[in-house]
């Protein structure tokens, strides 16, 4: 069972203070109350609250401006919210900046109050909530910019470690996206060869002609054009390691000199006639089926069999679900730096989408979305509106569910109606609210309630 979030009230009026502790017990807390300000601070160091409520102006020597620094410093995860008279306003909003949450103006109407305790327990535990998901993205990079905690990739990183002080050829497959260049990036870090060179070439994006040369060289005559010699990458990568990405798109005249690379640990450069030794470790990586491959007569079987010395399987993310939200928070902490912009985390009713959908294009995919999101966000939470379409939600009629079939709260289904909505309008909200049959003035409010930018005249577009 959860324990119910802790408040510290802190009043000097007992009767206001009683009143208040009722109110806010019946609404499930569990409430500390203290009648000076003195009493509040050793209340803070002893049951450090979720949330501290209390009055601003009590009589000297402290004051609840003293509280609140002393909540910030010695107890930060706790929200304070200041109780403070018309008089003192200026003074609750100088302590905002100081960090407190929010205020509430006397005489205090306990159903604001519960509306604002409500939001300080639900801000702290999303504050809480991202805190410990940047510290999960932290502890499971176990390799660089290899994110995951999951079962699926423990073992992956447990074969990474095994086969990185093996210098011996390797075998990736995996779909599109899933990271195999990373994974064979953290074989070659962690092995003996991490010193000298890591070369990396897709021998599906190149044209027969071109990807012979890239991968042997030539020397000077060798064809028109070659007017010098040209070292070829497996030269480039000799001592190192050499990544030979989508293996089963090279063409088979291709695969023959790539056969001979691995069985005489020598090259040789298009119209040479000396072969030249090297040095190299092989990693291969393919997003198809080798062995059908070879058995289509793609793929020679006498490569697939050098090749296949150490097979490691990349899991596509649906099969590893409980990484999308460290892989998610981690794009976010990645291009938030990058873009110089103050996002920080992702809305949960964002998050809940992001986790249900299936990423055909599994990892890289998801980074992309993250990419976009942070990019043309402008607030500090990537929410629903900032995701695309091919991710947000259908609304039918009676219930509210995600493409994959996620149920969602009435109220979040509600927001992201109302978001998708003012997206699809370019932020035009007449034309938003006719589309949902709700008054113009009905929704600007709730886009205020959302912290969406309007304009004063309810009537323009939203940023």
């Amino acid at each position: 069972m959860t324990a119910s979030p802790t408040i510290l009230l802190v009043e000097d009026e007992d009767g206001l203070r009683e009143a208040l502790a009722i109110v806010l017990r019946r609404a499930g807390y569990q409430v500390f109350e203290r009648n000076s300000a003195a009493e509040g601070l050793r209340a803070i160091d002893r049951e450090s609250p979720d949330v501290v409520v209390t009055d601003l102006a009590m009589e000297n020597p402290l004051s609840g401006m003293d509280v609140l620094r002393h909540a910030r410093q010695f107890s930060p995860a706790t929200e304070t919210i200041l109780m403070t008279a018309f008089g003192t306003i200026e003074n609750a909003v100088e302590c905002m900046r100081l960090g407190a949450f929010h205020y509430i103006t006397k005489p205090i109407n306990s159903e604001e109050l519960e509306l604002l305790v409500a939001k300080a327990v639900e801000h702290r535990r999303l504050v809480a909530e991202n805190r410990n998901l940047r510290q999960r993205v932290k502890d499971s990079c176990r390799f660089d910019n290899i994110v995951g905690a999951s079962p699926a990739m423990s073992r992956l990183f447990e074969q990474i470690t095994r086969v990185a002080a093996l210098d011996t050829t390797v075998l990736l497959n995996g779909e599109t996206g899933t990271g195999k260049e990373l994974v064979a990036h953290a074989i070659h870090d962690n092995s003996p060869r991490a010193p000298r060179s890591f070369v990396a070439i897709n021998c599906g994006a190149l044209p027969e002609s071109l990807l012979e040369s890239e991968l042997f060289g030539y020397v000077r005559g060798a064809f028109t054009g070659a007017s010098t010699n040209k070292k070829g990458l497996f030269e480039e990568a000799d001592g190192g390691t050499f990544f030979l990405d989508e293996i089963s798109a090279a063409p088979m005249s291709i695969q023959v000199k790539l056969l001979r690379v691995l069985e005489e640990r020598e090259t040789r450069r298009i119209g040479d006639t000396r072969s030249t030794p090297i040095d190299v470790r092989i990693i291969a990586a393919s997003n198809r089926d080798l062995q059908a491959e070879v058995a289509a007569g793609r793929v020679r079987d006498d490569l697939f069999y050098r090749l296949n010395v150490v097979s490691l399987r990349l899991p596509p993310l649906r099969e590893r679900r409980e990484d999308i939200p460290l892989l998610a928070q981690h794009f976010v902490q990645k291009y938030a730096t990058r873009f110089h912009r103050p996002t920080a985390s992702i809305d949960p009713a964002a998050m809940r989408i992001v986790t249900g959908y299936e990423w055909p294009g599994n990892v890289r995919e998801l980074e992309n979305v993250m990419e976009r999101a942070v990019a043309l966000g402008g607030s500090d939470r990537v929410g629903v509106e900032d995701l695309p379409p091919e991710l947000s939600v259908r609304h039918g009629s009676g219930a509210a569910v995600s493409e994959v079939g996620v149920v969602m709260t009435l109220e979040d289904a509600e927001r992201e109606c109302i978001l998708w909505a003012v997206k699809r309008c370019e932020g035009n909200l007449a034309q938003a609210a006719k589309g949902l049959g709700i008054g113009r003035t009905t929704l600007w409010r709730k886009l205020k309630r959302y912290g969406v930018q309007v304009g004063e005249d309810e009537g323009g577009g939203a940023s």
